[in-house]
């Protein structure tokens, strides 16, 4: 059914049911009225790209989840113990507020075009950002759109600089270097001074955060920073899989302690000590990041810091919907706090 055939029954104009539609004041109640019982006599649903292409609002929004570390994986976002529940948690806190989502997968820099793509083609009325890395010139040019935008996990400071602190920005984060500083503490705190981290992306603003937690607590210690016991995983359970087994394989003095900057990568060192006939956490303890199912699955359960994911999802949501909507005129940020969650995966020297 088309908005001539509701206007046809109602006995109106075409352009009298288009003002009802859209909410318009100037129409006599008993005929707002009429139209409206029309309209959910017959479900009658306004073309979402027709009001696009008019300049109406789509009650969409577009959430584009950046993975650009993971070359081997085609569905890695979808299985990823950080990636799908942020587009669980979106979509849910959407939908509640009368919002759908377009998600897009980006796996490469060129994969930005996306984003504006849907932004200039008016396809969706805002943007939420996951996974960015640090990538200035990418940020500005979609912050020029002057589409609402929100950016979860990036610089703030970066922003700033570059002053990218517009009117239609909004940046969310969680607090990873205090919850980094803590996990590194507890693990001071339980006697360990030989201490090893398995780094995430530092091109990311939360690996970045989360060594630099793990450098400062080790010298605000006293305590030496050991080149070979500081791995490269990317965030990646592979890859922290394959550091962990070369520095078993070397040889060399092993730490007695790892900070891990996710529990995929946590995971890794649990499978590659265990091939090696040393278990955890008799033979090295364990503090992981993220706070994830796999946390509590692994054996014994992961001593780890808890992502507020879900808190982080859903003001990203509130934020895009308020600047789509208005609401708010100014650029904003959040940042939400993140604890360490004490379990089994650690021991006193």
């Amino acid at each position: 059914m088309r908005s001539e055939d509701i206007a046809k029954l109602a006995g109106v104009s075409r352009s009298t049911v288009s003002r009802v539609i859209n909410n318009y004041p100037n129409v006599p109640p008993a005929t707002r009225e009429k139209i409206l019982k029309i309209i959910e006599q017959h479900q009658y649903e306004p073309n979402s790209y027709a009001r696009a292409l008019a300049g109406k609002a789509t009650n969409t929004i577009g959430l584009f989840v950046v993975s650009t570390a993971d070359k081997t994986s085609g569905h890695r976002i979808y299985q990823n113990n950080y990636f799908a529940p942020f587009v669980e948690s979106v979509v849910d806190a959407a939908n509640s507020l009368g919002y759908y989502v377009l998600i897009h997968t980006l796996y490469t820099v060129e994969d930005y075009h996306k984003v504006k793509q849907a932004c200039q083609q008016k396809r969706i009325d805002g943007a939420i950002l996951v996974g960015t890395r640090r990538q200035v010139d990418v940020i500005r040019e979609l912050v020029g759109l002057e589409s609402p935008l929100v950016l979860i996990d990036y610089d703030i400071g970066e922003i700033i600089a570059h002053r990218l602190d517009r009117s239609n920005v909004s940046v969310i984060n969680s607090k990873d270097y205090d919850g980094a500083t803590e996990a590194v503490e507890h693990l001071i705190s339980l006697g360990h001074r030989k201490i090893g981290m398995i780094n995430g992306s530092v091109h990311t603003f939360s690996g970045s955060e989360r060594y630099k937690a793990y450098e400062s607590a080790l010298q605000r210690h006293g305590l030496p920073l050991e080149p070979h016991y500081i791995l490269n995983g990317e965030f990646l359970k592979q890859n922290a899989y394959h550091e962990v087994k070369g520095l078993l394989s070397s040889g060399a003095e092993l730490p007695t302690a790892f900070f891990t900057a996710n529990d995929d990568m946590a995971a890794a060192v649990y499978e590659a000590f265990q091939e090696f006939g040393l278990s955890v956490p008799d033979d090295i303890s364990i503090v992981g990041f993220d706070d994830g199912p796999i946390a509590t699955q692994l054996t014994p359960k992961l001593t780890t810091v808890r992502l507020p994911i879900y808190d982080m999802s859903r003001e990203a949501v509130h934020k895009v919907v308020a600047l789509c909507e208005q609401t708010i005129s100014a650029f904003s940020t959040v940042s939400f706090p993140a604890p360490l969650i004490l379990r089994d995966s650690c021991r006193s020297l």
